[in-house]
């Protein structure tokens, strides 16, 4: 019993002696000093983040499927769809943050899909969806904001038709073994107007309009694509930080 006893004092004390010796400084890191980056004021971009479109001038950042010239309506204000196709980034992205803004029209035509219809298609494959969903029924997950065909929003984040709405996204592309085969999946977290819509979801595979989705091996990089649907959607104030 004594022998016990002893052995309990001594671990006690080397522990109190242990937790004595542990510095706050053993656990600081200073191995990687953070890069400065300067916000945007208002709603520019930050400093670090690559413009996708500003101005007029910036249609030249994007193409057409076959890499024609893309041919939306564009101007200081905005680029809208005009049924001329979708259009693609000239540049690829993978893993990034982006910014985007963008307005269904003020005069309500249609319904469900219908209406104000369009999309955001991360490496040409994986879609935000955006419609005008301002007391508008729809399937859920095809609503503004669902991760299309596969996870609706988790509120409803919409603004009146006519008023400029954003995402702001952070997506992780999928990863792929040597063989082809998955090896991670791909995320999204969105914000709507500032509100969490979607929270780290995982994805089962690309957007589809039937079926269901499966992952299929690709390049580490893809350019993005914005929708034609046929509703002239404008956008604006487009960047895009590759992470």
């Amino acid at each position: 019993m004594q022998t016990k006893l002893a052995f309990l004092l001594l671990f006690f004390l080397l522990s109190s002696v242990g937790t004595q010796a542990q510095e706050p400084k053993q656990t600081e890191d200073w191995s990687k000093k953070p890069d400065i980056v300067t916000p945007g004021k208002k709603f520019r971009a930050p400093s670090d983040a690559l413009i996708l479109y500003r101005s007029k001038k910036d249609l030249a950042k994007w193409q057409t499927q076959n890499g024609s010239e893309a041919q939306w309506d564009a101007t200081m204000c905005g680029m809208t769809v005009n049924r001329t196709g979708a259009i693609f980034t000239k540049q690829p992205f993978g893993d990034c943050q982006l910014h985007i803004e963008w307005r269904t029209p003020r005069k309500v035509v249609g319904d469900g899909q219908g209406r104000g219809n369009s999309g955001i298609y991360f490496m040409g494959k994986y879609e935000v969806q955006i419609l005008d969903s301002y007391e508008n029924e729809t399937y859920y997950n095809g609503q503004a904001g669902s991760i299309y065909k596969q996870s609706a929003p988790l509120v409803n984040a919409s603004r009146k038709p006519g008023k400029w709405q954003s995402y702001d996204v952070i997506f992780h592309a999928p990863m792929f073994k040597a063989d082809g085969s998955l090896d991670s999946p791909a995320t999204f977290t969105v914000f709507h107007n500032g509100v969490l819509i979607q929270d780290h979801y995982i994805l089962k595979g690309p957007s589809v309009f039937a079926g269901y989705p499966k992952y299929t091996a690709h390049e580490e990089k893809l350019p993005m694509m914005l929708q034609d649907h046929g509703n002239p959607v404008k956008y604006r104030n487009i960047w895009i930080r590759e992470l």
